[in-house]
Formats: C-alpha cells, sequence, structure tokens
C-alpha cells in the first residue's frame, strides 16, 4: 500500500512565492499534498515570514495536484467560524476532492493581536469544539440549500447559509497533543493532526482517538490520521544541528508555548535551548537512513498522512535526497 507523505509549508519561513515553489517541487520529487502553517507572526523573529494562509493555499492548488490544508487554522479569535467555513468552502470548490480543513485551539502568538481576552487551555478547546460544531453545521446545511443558525455560550450566527459550497463538504481534522481532545476529537470530526513526539506519547494519543470513534458509534477506519513531523536535515550533522538551533529551537523548549505572544519573548527563551534538548522531540542528523527509520515508525504507528518540515533553510537539497533515498523505501 502506498505511503501518503506531504510537504509542511512552513509560511513563518518563506515568503508566499518561494513556499508556493517549494511545494511544487516537492511535488516533482515525490511527495504528495501540502499542509500550509497559519501563523499571523513567525515563531522567531529571525524567520522572518507570516503570509496568510488562505491566499497561499489558493495559489498551492494551482501548482500542485494533491491534496492541500491548513495546519492549522484557529476559528475562534481571529476568525469567526463563519468566515473560515467560506474560506474552506471556497476552497473545496475550487479544488474538488483536495482540501481538508485542519483546525486547533490556538495559541496567544497569533491569536491576541486582535485584543481578546485569552483565555486558559479548556476554555479554547471548548471554543474551539463549538467552533467546530458551527462549521458543521453551515456545511451541512448549505449543502442541503438551506440556511441555520447557532446560539452557544462562545458563539452566535444568525439565519444564513454558504453560498459557495462543493456538493461533498470538506473533512474536518482537529489539531491535540493531548489525550483527552484526542478522544473527543474522536466522536466528533473526520481526523486528527498531532506532531512529532515519543512513540509512547503518539500511541497513547490514537489509541484516545479510536476510542472516541467507537463511543461515537463511529467507523474508525474512514477517519484520518495526521502526523507532521520535524526534522533536521542536512548534509553535515554539525550543519543540521547549527539549523535545528537557529530555525527550530521552539521544538527543545519543554514547556507550554500557547500563551507566549511575542516572537521576541521566544527569542529570549530560544537562548537557553541546547542540542541535548531535541532528544526525542527532533530527529537531527545528516544521515537520510535515520530519518527513514524515524518517519517508518511514525506509520507503523498507524499514521494515515505524514507531513515533513526540514527546519533548515535548505529545502532544494533536503526534498531532493529525500526523494531519492528515503520516500521510496518507506512502506505501509
Amino acid at each position: 500500500m502506498s505511503v501518503h507523505i506531504g510537504y509542511a509549508a512552513m509560511l513563518e519561513q518563506f515568503p508566499p512565492a518561494e513556499a508556493v515553489a517549494l511545494a511544487a517541487l516537492a511535488e516533482q520529487h515525490g511527495f504528495t499534498g501540502v499542509m500550509a502553517s497559519d501563523h499571523f507572526q513567525p515563531w522567531l523573529p529571525q524567520q522572518g515570514e507570516s503570509s496568510f494562509v488562505w491566499s497561499v493555499l489558493a495559489a498551492l492548488g494551482e501548482r500542485t495536484t494533491g491534496d492541500l490544508g491548513p495546519g492549522v487554522t484557529t476559528p475562534t479569535f481571529r476568525w469567526h467560524p463563519a468566515m473560515v467555513a467560506q474560506a474552506s468552502a471556497t476552497l473545496a470548490s475550487m479544488y474538488p476532492g483536495r482540501h481538508w480543513l485542519g483546525i486547533g485551539s490556538g495559541e496567544a502568538l497569533n491569536e491576541h493581536v486582535v485584543g481578546t481576552y485569552w483565555p486558559e487551555a479548556h476554555e479554547r478547546i471548548n471554543r474551539m469544539f463549538e467552533a467546530v460544531d458551527v462549521i458543521k453545521k453551515l456545511f451541512s446545511a448549505s449543502i442541503a440549500g438551506r440556511e441555520v443558525r447557532h446560539a452557544g455560550p462562545h458563539f452566535r450566527l444568525e439565519t444564513t447559509r454558504l453560498w459557495t459550497m462543493p456538493p461533498v463538504a470538506p473533512e474536518i481534522y482537529v489539531a491535540t497533543q493531548g489525550p483527552v481532545t484526542a478522544k473527543r476529537a474522536g466522536r466528533q470530526v473526520d481526523g486528527i493532526i498531532t506532531t512529532g513526539a515519543d512513540d509512547e506519547r503518539l500511541r497513547v494519543l490514537l489509541a484516545k482517538f479510536d476510542e472516541g470513534a467507537r463511543e461515537g458509534g463511529r467507523d474508525r477506519s474512514k477517519l484520518t490520521r495526521v502526523l507532521q513531523l520535524h526534522l533536521s536535515w542536512a548534509p553535515t550533522d554539525e550543519e543540521a544541528m547549527a539549523n535545528a538551533l537557529t530555525e527550530w529551537p521552539i521544538a527543545g523548549m519543554r514547556f507550554a508555548r500557547g500563551d507566549i505572544r511575542s516572537p521576541f519573548e521566544f527569542e529570549q527563551l530560544a537562548r537557553s535551548v541546547r542540542p541535548e534538548d531535541f532528544a526525542g522531540r527532533l530527529t537531527v542528523s545528516s544521515d537520510p537512513d535515520v530519518h527513514r527509520a524515524h518517519i517508518q515508525r511514525c506509520i507503523d504507528l498507524g499514521f494515515d498522512r505524514i507531513y515533513l518540515h526540514n527546519v533548515g533553510r535548505n529545502q532544494r537539497e533536503w526534498l531532493e535526497v529525500f526523494g531519492r533515498e528515503v520516500l521510496p523505501r518507506l512502506a505501509r
């Protein structure tokens, strides 16, 4: 069975036109599909970018042929769920069968900019699932050609519908790193998105997602398990580690990041990250086979799609090497 390995387009690191060109190049080297990050600010000032994900996704649809979606958008602070539903429905109408909607509970780095109260994690998660409910209502009602309304603890929607809507709604995936949210996602959405971690944590997360699906009377075989996997490859181990420390020190930060509001705060915190902090959190190696073995373990855990992000700026060289030496040797 073929393995779905996609490209993670990190819009914090690359200007939009370059990100689109890299995704097209990734497809030429055997990658399937694109997950594009949704940020208002980069993690670190030196990353230097943060383009509007929905514009980039439309361009990606023109330049590539695989699946595409935001990894992930937050329909609760900067955006009302109705606006995310409209953006997603439009993209799905333009590129039938290709678009999926990745949703998260948000981080202060991106969401505090609109000046609203920043709640604790449990409230952010509740807001996220209510937003999912609003989006699903809009999708199903609009496909049926009728209007819908919503009045909940966090959102209101006056009687309306989406006037541009594909015959089949985009699948909705919820991002989480916690087992409680994973179980809830199994009951309510079409898939789960998480990021790389140790095998045991990922195993527990997937088990909770499946448990939620069973409790909700859903066919777990029809649900999608998605992993965004950060890695650092370069021609030498020294270069790979330098790229990790410079471009993606957040992988070595062993604390919650959801309440940090500024790239400049992250920059200060990044100074404390040491090479040993990446252990078990980011594979740093010049050996393609080390990366292949890690990706294969993730496939064996049960992930249906894996989107790879090489943290360095050496994207073209990395895509060529992995397209030649890693992707063909992966198997389900």
